[in-house]
């Protein structure tokens, strides 16, 4: 836990100095990319994608 605690200071200070790039700019396009979901179905950006965008939230479970 403390690792982890450390870790995230870390990241957070090079973060602030502008030293760590920590994703896209707010705004920009997301490349198109796939993933498989939990029954093994493959999604890409493109079939998910709807008229007015996309919302993905990503969420890790401690339960597995």
């Amino acid at each position: 836990m403390r690792l982890g605690l450390l870790f995230g200071l870390l990241l957070g200070v090079l973060a602030a100095n502008g030293q760590v790039e920590l994703g896209p700019a707010i705004g920009s396009r997301v490349p198109d990319f796939e993933a498989v979901d939990q029954n093994g179905r493959a999604w890409s950006l493109q079939k998910l994608m709807g008229p007015k965008g996309l919302m993905l939230v990503f969420f890790r479970s401690a339960d597995w």
